[in-house]
């Protein structure tokens, strides 16, 4: 589903420990790390969306997490030139996408990234909340730090109230 701009909608994830670290995953056989994501389907909502995604790339169910905070518009990145692929229709050019500020309730035994038939990721740890802005590929940086500059804020009341 591209909307009639060429952006396809999507669903970030920054899952974030009691200790405000967030969880940064490694693209599977590649030196790539980035925030699980995941495009949205034609019936579901964002949230319903997000928690597919959270199961499917990461292995943790509704109840593994909290939701602190959703961003209020879509944040737009375009595909650089090279990825645009001009033989399929309609021509994406980039993602929209609806970032989730998560809460991990459960363990870190908990988190399998083999839940799915092809899994993404094949590593992940747990970083300090900027490290992702400094360490995405630079196509992604500028929709990171718009997703953490607004979501930031949320994520430091909810510890100072654990």
């Amino acid at each position: 589903m591209i909307d009639s701009e060429g952006f396809r909608p999507n669903v970030g994830i920054i899952l974030a420990n009691d200790n405000g670290q967030v969880l940064w995953a490694r693209r599977i056989g590649q030196d790539a790390w980035q925030f699980p994501q995941g495009g949205i389907r034609g019936h579901e909502t964002p949230m319903a969306a997000m928690y597919r995604e959270l199961k499917e790339e990461v292995g943790l169910n509704p109840d593994d997490v909290e939701v602190i905070a959703c961003t209020r518009g879509w944040l737009k990145y375009r595909l650089p030139k090279r990825m645009i692929r001009h033989n399929s229709l309609p021509v994406c050019i980039g993602q929209k996408q609806k970032w989730f500020l998560l809460r991990m309730l459960g363990q870190d035994n908990q988190v399998d990234l083999k839940q799915c038939e092809s899994p993404e990721f094949d590593g992940w740890q747990w970083v300090s909340f900027w490290f992702p802005l400094a360490n995405v590929v630079s196509f992604k940086k500028n929709v990171y730090r718009m997703a953490l500059t607004e979501l930031s804020p949320r994520l430091s009341r909810k510890l100072v109230g654990l």
